[in-house]
């Protein structure tokens, strides 16, 4: 069973070492340190804690902050900086997807053989 363990960890090292993780992880800390663009994360951060308790007070939040919100997030959405983190999430999550369709096939042939591992 150890080994599963050490290969899931071989299998986050490889992942850690794609161009693709590279790129969101310099996306990331590109915007970390963006200080207009963590303002606005900020922003929208407290506009969306208004907005769930207005919403769990069974309330409809108040149409400034919907309005704030909504500019906010137009806002943030429309920044440089942050349209290369979405993108670089959206290349890895695409290796993420293809090593978990690789890992359920491995998984399916692993089932109909009739030789089993301790």
């Amino acid at each position: 069973m150890a080994d599963i363990y050490e290969m899931a960890k071989e299998l986050g090292g490889a992942l850690a070492r794609t161009d693709e993780y590279q790129a969101l992880k310099r996306a990331s800390e590109s915007v970390d340190d963006d200080r207009e663009l963590v303002e606005l994360r900020n922003t929208l951060q407290k506009l969306e804690q208004q907005i769930e308790s207005s919403l769990r007070q069974g309330k409809q939040p108040d149409d400034e902050v919907k309005e704030a919100y909504e500019e906010a997030a137009s806002d943030l959405q429309s920044k440089p900086g942050f349209q290369r983190l979405i993108s670089a999430q959206s290349n890895f999550e695409k290796i993420m997807q293809k090593v978990n369709q690789t890992m359920a096939k491995g998984i399916q042939d692993g089932a109909q053989s009739r030789i089993i591992l301790s």
